[in-house]
């Protein structure tokens, strides 16, 4: 990582460039999902809930495999540090072993009880089948996207965010090609519609699995080598999991609620259920570049937490709060003033053109808490305060969440815009919650004491 200096404005515009790449890389990553629904689209509307309630199960199954990749980010970026390349290795090889042995699993899980998942989530019988093929074939390559996950959290942490996004690129160049061929079957192709969707998704990630591996190697001083795994560094896996397991178990808690939310959403019709999908994918471009300042700050106080440098480390938060705010609003407004023309895209069904809109409004109020949430989660991460996010998620997101969910959406009969709403007031609670939290610097004494406990730093308390 280069050198962080001292100076606010200095940080704010390495923060800022550091930014631009990651949010690039992630919104061309979340069109790899998002492709497949624009261009089923216009194959069939039913196909387009299939993969929609597939990704539910499949965005379950990305925060599991993120456990390694978020610790790993903060690991290697905190070694950097404290120029530790030792340890630096030893966190890549202790990640991969472990993502490896978890996506085996996952993979079978999703193989011998994806019958009974797809049931408990109600999905209609309309589309079930398709839901069922797309989960099996995108969740056979399950091992190839946590790898391809924690290879490119090593990456950003060397600071080669550009190296990542074009990576990004390629993908995206490829599954859209795939999708175009295999969906209508051209070029001498089979018609295979949303199958072919799923094939052109897990070969677009196979190729990018293989850059970032090349990437690697090229670029880093990092070593894979199964000596760093004997004796196998059990230390450094409690690390890897004392960041990752309660940060994952947000993300997981948030998504299973979720899971519980679409199946309330199923009640309602298909229309409703498309409607949530093509919602689900605007506000993802809304909030798509907090993700990717979030993930830039958090690279850089993790950095800063291991040079003890920790009143730096809390300067650097606040301006990332506004920035992200300020972005993720105006691109909610854009899309409500524009929501006609952006869901006629994919569809004329006065239904959905209507309740979209409806939607869209709740959503600027929702993307208040939800752009505080994805800077303060990542941020109290860096320094180690883990446990209270967790804690904070669980609570709200199943009471507000998913509780006054059902009561506005199913039982007062508000439907997709009771069950938005609710969601918007559990994201303004957790949001401001973690400003109080971070503001009350508690974390700043614990990593200070643990610095002196451990390698005797000079802290900047």
């Amino acid at each position: 990582m280069e050198k962080v200096k001292d100076s606010t404005k200095t940080s704010n515009r390495y923060v800022f460039k550091m930014s631009i790449p990651i949010f690039i890389e992630l919104l061309l990553q979340m069109l790899v999902g998002n492709v497949d629904q624009i261009l089923i689209s216009h194959y069939s509307q039913n196909s387009v809930a299939a993969i929609g309630n597939a990704n539910q199960i499949l965005n379950i199954v990305i925060i599991v495999l993120s456990v390694m990749s978020v610790s790993t980010t903060v690991l290697i970026s905190r070694y950097l540090g404290a120029n530790d390349r030792q340890k630096i290795s030893e966190v890549c090889n202790t990640a991969m072993y472990m993502l490896a042995i978890v996506s085996i699993i996952i993979t079978a899980l999703l193989f011998l009880f994806c019958n009974q998942i797809l049931t408990l989530m109600k999905v209609p019988a309309a589309i079930f089948t398709e839901t069922s093929h797309f989960l099996l074939i995108v969740g056979a390559f399950v091992i190839v996207q946590g790898l391809y996950m924690t290879f490119a959290a090593a990456l950003r942490s060397y600071s080669l965010m550009k190296d990542v996004m074009l990576v990004a690129v390629i993908m995206n160049i490829v599954n859209i090609i795939g999708n175009i061929i295999l969906i209508d079957g051209l070029l001498g192709f089979p018609e295979l519609g949303i199958i072919g969707s799923a094939i052109s998704t897990s070969l677009s990630r196979c190729l990018g699995l293989a850059l970032v591996i090349w990437l690697f190697y090229k670029k880093t001083d990092a070593i894979l080598s199964f000596k760093y795994l004997r004796p196998f560094p059990f230390k450094t896996l409690k690390n890897l999991l004392h960041i990752g397991l309660p940060s994952g178990l947000e993300e997981m808690s948030y998504n299973l609620s979720q899971v519980v939310i679409m199946t309330f959403v199923n009640m309602f019709g298909t229309y409703v259920i498309t409607t949530k999908v093509y919602c689900s994918m605007f506000a993802n471009v809304a909030y798509i570049y907090s993700i990717a300042i979030a993930q830039a700050s958090q690279i850089v106080v993790s950095y800063l937490i291991g040079a003890g440098r920790l009143k730096l480390a809390n300067n650097r938060v606040w301006p990332t709060l506004w920035i992200s705010m300020s972005i993720s609003l105006a691109m909610t407004l854009v899309l409500y003033l524009n929501s006609d023309l952006l869901f006629g895209i994919f569809t004329q069904n006065p239904e959905i053109l209507s309740l979209g809109k409806k939607i869209l409004f709740v959503e600027f109020f929702l993307e208040i808490g939800r752009s505080i949430n994805i800077v303060m989660v990542r941020c109290l991460i860096a320094v180690e305060d883990v446990k209270f996010p967790a804690m904070m998620c669980i609570c709200s997101s199943w009471i507000l969440g998913v509780g006054l969910g059902y009561l506005l959406g199913v039982k007062m009969g508000y439907g997709l815009v009771g069950v938005w709403a609710a969601m918007a007031m559990d994201e303004c609670l957790r949001g401001f919650v973690f400003i109080f939290r971070f503001r009350s610097r508690g974390w700043a004494k614990k990593v200070h004491t643990k610095k002196l406990e451990e390698r005797a730093i000079p802290v900047q308390v």
